[in-house]
């Protein structure tokens, strides 16, 4: 498929501002895979298209406040870094996102902080993934990783606001968040409330947990045409034996597998047998999903609404078949009241 097929009306007022005062009270557009229909629900009645022993595979990834504002030395201009993952414990290693970037030169030192608490050296550019940043910190890890979450804050998006809030502070993780290393949150999981994990256990809806850590891969823009020449860069993610053995579980007894999210519909589509089994991993991923794809695992996605050329979208059209992906945009977008897009927004459930 093409990028240009990606395209759609879109304004950047869909983008909801904040969270639902409760999470599992966003809205839920329900697609139906088979014949495109749609229904208008509340996120919470996601257990009434669930029947017992269906499984939901969820990403318990933390989001750490990768993003820091500091100055260049010398000019003291002012810069912002996002990391993007950690290379090296020892060394103080990171590849990290700094803007502008037409302006930092290997050999430029970054100071981050009062009283320049951090500061960092670029020793590498690279045009697939930014620079590398060594920190000149001469205390223990665990008192540089302290300092450096302090200094940082959480990457709220910024078609939601520049900083952070103290809602962010609270709503911007999962509540079963876990394994820290993300820099964008798995949105889908946002939904998710003590309550409704409650209404689960007493239908007989199972659920486990993998490890995907999201990266700016997936929000990184699409600069060729023909989508078969893009290339995704690499996530780290987990599965471990008691969830694959889990899901493979629930698929050899007939039941569904709910991949809540498209980092987890990603990372199960990863490693995957030809007999169509989860296999137990820890590593990388750079798989890029887009239509037409053959899914092994996943039987239902919750995701919530993406941009226009994102490939959060091509990835869902994937999974939901790519004309009624479109149609179903085209419905929510054009009602009176909009479904909203991004982090905080709507949720779509396809089944």
């Amino acid at each position: 498929m093409k990028l240009s097929q990606f395209k759609f009306p879109y304004n950047k007022e869909l983008v909801a501002k904040e969270p639902p005062t409760y999470r599992d009270e966003c809205r839920m557009m329900v697609l139906r895979k088979d014949n495109g229909k749609v229904e208008d629900k509340l996120f919470k009645n996601i257990i009434d298209y669930a029947k017992e022993g269906d499984i939901f595979v969820l990403n318990d990834t933390k989001v750490f406040p990768a993003r820091l504002f500091g100055n260049k030395e010398k000019t003291g201009a002012e810069i912002e870094v996002s990391l993007l993952r950690e290379l090296n414990q020892e060394q103080r290693l990171w590849d990290a996102l700094v803007d502008p970037a037409r302006k930092i030169r290997i050999g430029n030192k970054l100071y981050f902080g009062e009283n320049d608490a951090l500061v960092a050296e670029v020793i590498d550019n690279t045009t697939s993934r930014g620079r590398t940043l060594r920190f000149l910190y001469d205390g223990s890890y665990d008192d540089f990783r302290r300092t450096l979450f302090s200094i940082g804050e959480l990457p709220v998006p910024e078609e939601i606001r520049r900083h952070p809030n103290e809602i962010d502070q609270e709503r911007f993780n999962t509540i079963f968040a876990k394994n820290e290393g993300a820099v964008a949150t798995p949105a889908a999981g946002l939904h998710f409330s003590r309550e409704l994990f409650l209404r689960m256990e007493i239908k007989g809806i199972d659920y486990t947990f993998i490890t995907s850590h999201v990266g700016l891969s997936h929000f990184a823009g699409v600069d060729v045409e023909d989508l078969s020449k893009h290339k995704m860069g690499s996530e780290r993610m987990i599965i471990s034996e008691e969830a694959a053995e889990k899901i493979n579980r629930a698929k050899d007894n007939g039941h569904r597998v709910f991949a809540i999210g498209i980092t987890v519909l990603r990372a199960l589509e990863t490693p995957v047998t030809t007999t169509g089994r989860v296999k137990p991993y820890d590593g990388w991923t750079n798989k890029f999903i887009f239509p037409p794809y053959n899914f092994a695992i996943a039987d239902a996605l919750v995701t919530n609404f993406h941009q226009p050329l994102s490939i959060m979208l091509m990835t869902e059209a994937a999974f939901g078949g790519y004309e009624k992906v479109k149609e179903a945009y085209t419905k929510a977008t054009k009602r009176k009241d909009p479904y909203k897009f991004g982090t905080y927004g709507d949720a779509m459930l396809i089944v």
